[in-house]
């Protein structure tokens, strides 16, 4: 009873309501921004372990997008992990310490999104343990449910900033062959199931429905097929805005305007936000920040950007650490980095991002750092 108590408190304070709710007053703009896969390798709990004490500290990770992320109204990420208790593993079987997700709402990020390929790696007890814990750090999610009737309750997960009702739906192509034993539930990226629980969304009447898709192929930088047809399909149901995440590589993101109506962008990968992957492409992603103004009673997208980032992961003492860096900031500043290699791996992946996304968005440009603020690269 007193941990409900303390936890209903937690999110009338924040403005959060019971049912995963995000209220704020009423205004005419709200920016929503979202990040990649946020992952747990072995590396990365290594990092974040105090060695006296065995706990763990994931807060510097974050130190340089900090600012970028709490200037958001709303901030969704995907939660690529379990928090299953230990014994604390990175791949091919997550089970992060809850001081990751401790560490991601302070650095201001609003909601996760739990359903992909790992969220079975522990079983019933990881999927379980992870909304538990979601829940009494105060931290709405969804994509997994502890039972039917908890999806039916929660799903979708609606939030509200700002005068914005938002309707967040989350699914996964699947668990990597992983039982989802009963009565837990991972969100399965089937279209039939997709489109039912679209016009469920569309009954609540929402401003904007989100549809935050884990899918596509691993480290294939063009989206397949089966992702463009999906992404049509979708839109033809009426969402809004799709996010993608699972390929650990950026692919295109897509701003069909249309005048003066509510318009569709589909971001087919984020790529990584924070993991150890260290190939070529993989050592990065981006945020994307899609800005929404109210006309009338109406909303529409206003603007669309997307910042690069990049993992800088030092040896510090003997051991690797972990700083997400938003690239425009950084690369112009080598000597900010100890290893003039790891300056030039950022240039890498900055030079083959720019590439890709420069002849393959629509409508969607780079924010750029001037010096004192972010500015779209128009």
């Amino acid at each position: 009873m007193l941990k409900k108590l303390i936890y209903t408190l937690f999110l009338l304070i924040f403005g959060v309501t019971a049912n995963g709710q995000v209220n704020n007053q009423p205004a005419n703009k709200v920016s929503i921004l979202f990040m990649g896969d946020i992952m747990g390798h072995d590396e990365q709990i290594w990092s974040a372990e105090n060695r006296e004490t065995h706990t763990y500290d994931y807060d510097t990770v974050f130190t340089y997008v900090r600012p970028i992320i709490s200037e958001a109204g709303v901030a969704i990420a995907n939660f690529e992990v379990t928090l299953a208790g230990p014994p604390y593993k990175g791949y091919p079987q997550f089970s992060s310490p809850a001081s990751l997700a401790v560490a991601c709402r302070n650095a201001g990020i609003d909601c996760m999104v739990t359903a992909n390929n790992h969220a079975a790696d522990r079983g019933k007890t990881g999927i379980a343990g992870t909304i538990n814990r979601l829940d009494s750090l105060g931290i709405p999610h969804t994509g997994t449910f502890l039972s039917q009737e908890s999806k039916e309750a929660l799903q979708p997960l609606m939030i509200r900033k700002d005068g914005l009702s938002i309707a967040l739906l989350n699914y996964t192509y699947g668990t990597n062959g992983n039982t989802v034993p009963e009565p837990v539930i991972v969100n399965l990226l089937d279209k039939d199931r997709v489109a039912a629980d679209i016009e469920k969304a569309k009954s609540m009447k929402p401003d904007l429905i989100i549809l935050f898709l884990h899918w596509g192929n691993e480290y294939d930088t063009v989206p397949s097929a089966n992702q463009t047809e999906m992404a049509g399909f979708f839109f033809s149901k009426g969402v809004d805005l799709i996010i993608g995440s699972h390929p650990h590589v950026l692919q295109k993101m897509v701003w069909y305007r249309d005048g003066n109506e509510m318009t569709k962008a589909v971001i087919y990968s984020l790529g990584n936000f924070i993991s150890n992957q260290r190939k070529p492409k993989t050592d990065g992603g981006s945020m994307v920040k899609i800005d929404l103004e109210k006309e009338g009673t109406s909303w529409k997208i206003s603007n669309a950007g997307f910042y690069l980032t990049w993992v800088y992961t030092p040896i510090v003492k003997y051991r690797k650490q972990f700083y997400i860096l938003p690239c425009s900031e950084f690369e112009k500043r080598p000597e900010f980095f100890d290893n003039p290699a790891d300056f030039l791996q950022m240039k890498q992946f900055i030079d083959d991002s720019r590439r890709l996304l420069n002849n393959q968005n629509l409508n969607i440009k780079e924010y750029i750092y001037n010096g004192s603020s972010w500015l779209l690269n128009n």
